[in-house]
């Protein structure tokens, strides 16, 4: 499992117009049946013409693919809402080449871009099987249209109960790839540094919210604290803007993992640590996963700079959301808590898209929040400013 190269993706499971390719999933993919807990799909998008995306795409990205559930799948889209710790699926931001230009991100006429779609319970996976039968033809973000060209497996189907019954590999080190900034929250801050108890107390987490069978949470993690060590890394830190609001500082690269010497006297436990390295790539790491964060790799890899997932250009609107949050939890001081966090966090990410000239009605969309009542924020967060 250390260093091992991921696997090729196997050969394309639809080709564009793959909405009037009524063939169902299960008949395209051989293991794709109805008992499938978990999966992952690879979409190849295409655009006619120049264009460019706004910063925090990746919103958009989240908000259609749950409005593909909605149309699909009202009662799965509702559960979905309505247990939001669930996160039963993640997805990544755009894959490919890009321009720089006086946008955030500017997209090639004639080149292709890959978005990944993981599932991480049985009825998303059963949801994704009947999708691929009547998929769009296009995604529409604010304008800018990507074309559905293919779409490919990017992770193969399988079930918890499979994971559960793996037996460890002769291999004593797994290594683990992060091709987009990868944060965890400690203490109401971000932590942007790949700890091995981080880690897999981010698999475990999720492993728990689907599975029936894992080991003891909290002696589980305490193995992984005293025997399981970082023998190289390759890391870097990026901040972004992504999610709702306010800005995360994230690393992306690669972190390989070893065994003490000592671990192997609880041999059930190293097996969960492979184990769980297994499921990573599916469930992600960290937080904000359904808004591209925390995207997985099992293996060294380390992409070249221009096909890195495409969140790191939004840096400069991150700093800036960063910077006027700061601004104004200072300027609250005396009030502190929670709540001055929260509303400096929505000040300064409405102040600093106005700035890079967004909509009020975009921003409205994308923070799920009433138009006056941003409008209204914005004028507050400009007078704060200059005061």
């Amino acid at each position: 499992m250390a260093n091992t190269p991921a696997k090729k993706p196997p050969a394309k499971l639809l080709k564009a117009p793959a909405h009037k390719r009524k063939i169902k999933a299960v008949d395209i993919v051989p293991g794709w049946s109805e008992k499938a807990d978990m999966v992952g799909l690879s979409l190849e998008l295409a655009c006619d013409r120049d264009s460019s995306l706004y910063a925090q795409y990746t919103i958009g990205l989240h908000a259609w693919l749950l409005s593909q559930i909605q149309i699909t799948h009202p009662a799965l889209s509702q559960r979905l809402h309505d247990d939001a710790d669930e996160k039963a699926f993640t997805i990544s931001g755009l894959n490919g080449a890009f321009t720089r230009s006086s946008q955030p991100l500017a997209l090639q006429s004639g080149e292709t871009y890959r978005w990944r779609i993981s599932a991480l319970s049985n009825p998303v996976v059963k949801w994704l099987s009947r999708w691929l039968t009547q998929l769009p033809e296009e995604i529409d973000l604010r304008g800018t249209i990507l074309k559905v060209q293919t779409v490919e497996l990017s992770l193969p189907p399988e079930t918890y109960g499979a994971i559960a019954k793996l037996s460890p590999p002769v291999q004593s080190k797994v290594s683990l790839s992060f091709p987009t900034p990868t944060s965890f929250r400690r203490k109401k801050n971000h932590f942007p540094l790949p700890l091995p108890f981080n880690l897999f107390h981010s698999y475990l987490r999720r492993w728990n919210n689907f599975a029936k069978v894992s080991p003891d949470s909290e002696d589980f993690l305490n193995w992984i604290d005293r025997h399981v060590v970082v023998s190289r890394h390759h890391i870097q830190s990026q901040k972004v803007a992504v999610g709702k609001r306010g800005s995360v500082t994230g690393f992306v690269g690669a972190v390989e993992l070893a065994l003490d010497a000592t671990a192997h006297q609880d041999p059930a436990f190293v097996i969960w640590f492979y184990r769980l390295a297994k499921f990573a790539p599916y469930c992600g790491t960290g937080h904000k996963t359904t808004f591209g964060l925390g995207q997985t790799r099992l293996g060294w890899q380390l992409p070249a700079a221009h096909k890195m997932v495409a969140i790191a250009p939004t840096d400069a609107l991150a700093n800036r959301i960063a910077e006027l949050t700061e601004y104004f939890i200072h300027q609250r001081k005396r009030v502190g808590g929670s709540r001055a966090q929260l509303i400096s966090e929505t000040w300064a990410t409405i102040l600093a898209r106005r700035e890079q000239g967004d909509s009020l009605i975009a921003i409205a969309e994308d923070l799920e929040m009433n138009y006056e009542t941003v409008k209204t924020y914005s004028k507050l967060a400009r007078r704060a400013f200059k005061e």
